[in-house]
């Protein structure tokens, strides 16, 4: 029996550093641009090029906290391709469920680097997705895919899969997803063992506006009430928040020297699937996903910055004081 098997879309992102550019706010200031100046030349402080994408970030990543992990991923026939399987193979995770499309290119994204932040250009192939046949997982992790997922079977037959192995699910949707309705999808959402979403992703997904003030507490039970077990919500450099179905917690962040946010949800998820595979409450896994996503922050990438099982422990260990707290 494997671990965990990783569902989603990988990539490969092109990472811009850049300094002359501004970030300026709308009157409400409820959002914020960033201005660079039209049809001009922008200087580029540091240009990385690095195989990504959620599904790949988490691979990577369960490797690393000594979970055997595989992929089922679509990649194209195009030399990118080609460098997402070697990186992954390199990273030790079974690459045998990936999928070349012959005369198609891989995924590709941009991620323009200002002071910290970044801002992602995402291009995803209309990927033709079917599941595999895959083998007995003890965790499945379900992410980020491409538009085309609706015209697929994909969720019917994940359902099935998990019926049928009582496989524990992570699912950590993405922007297509939660933009088709996740609640339209009943049947996933009561095989969830665990749901993660940021903060304005459940309001938009429990019919709010970004700019309503909500109780963290509501949103919660909000989501636990679609059917999954557990939920937690992020929010950036305020934590986390976690609902275990009895209780509900707030996870703060780690120190970390920020260099650059690319992966850090990616590197939180991965730590609270790690920190419940291997047997810990909601409350310590959401302290795994803490050490990870500012492991992740302080390299440039998603996958750089993910931590070992040993540094895991280390970091922990160095951030004994750092704990869920009860809300």
């Amino acid at each position: 029996m494997i671990d965990l098997i990783s569902i989603g879309d990988a990539t490969i992102d092109n990472f811009i550093k850049i300094h002359d550019a501004e970030v300026r706010c709308n009157l409400n200031k409820t959002e914020r641009m960033l201005c660079v100046k039209y049809g001009d030349k922008i200087p580029v402080d540091k240009l990385t090029h690095l195989v990504a994408g959620n599904a790949a970030n988490n691979a990577v990543g369960g490797v690393r906290l000594k979970l055997k992990t595989a992929i089922y991923v679509n990649v194209g026939s195009d030399s990118s391709g080609k460098e997402i399987i070697e990186k992954l193979k390199q990273e030790e995770v079974s690459t045998r469920y990936i999928v070349i499309n012959e005369g198609m290119e891989s995924n590709l994204s941009t991620v323009l680097t200002f002071k910290e932040e970044r801002t992602i250009f995402v291009y995803h192939q209309a990927w033709k997705y079917q599941l595999p046949e895959l083998e007995k997982a003890r965790w499945i992790y379900f992410t980020s895919l491409a538009s085309s997922f609706l015209q697929s079977n994909l969720l019917n037959e994940l359902a099935l899969y998990l019926e049928r192995t009582g496989t524990k699910l992570l699912y950590n949707p993405g922007t297509y997803q939660i933009q088709a309705g996740i609640k339209k999808y009943p049947r996933i959402l009561t095989l969830t063992e665990i749901f993660i979403v940021n903060k304005q992703e459940a309001k938009r997904i429990l019919d709010f506006k970004d700019e309503e003030n909500v109780p963290i507490q509501k949103l919660l039970q909000g989501l636990a009430d679609l059917g999954p077990k557990m939920v937690i919500i992020t929010n950036g450099k305020e934590g986390s928040d976690g609902f275990d179905g009895g209780k509900f917690y707030h996870m703060g962040i780690f120190k970390a020297d920020l260099v650059e946010m690319t992966g850090a949800g990616d590197g939180f998820a991965t730590g609270v699937l790690a920190g419940l595979f291997y047997g810990h409450n909601l409350k310590e896994a959401m302290r795994w996903g803490a050490a990870n996503g500012a492991a992740v922050v302080e390299k440039i990438g998603p996958q750089a910055g993910l931590l070992t099982h040993h540094q895991m422990q280390e970091k922990l260990k160095e951030n004994s004081k750092t704990i869920a707290s009860e809300i």
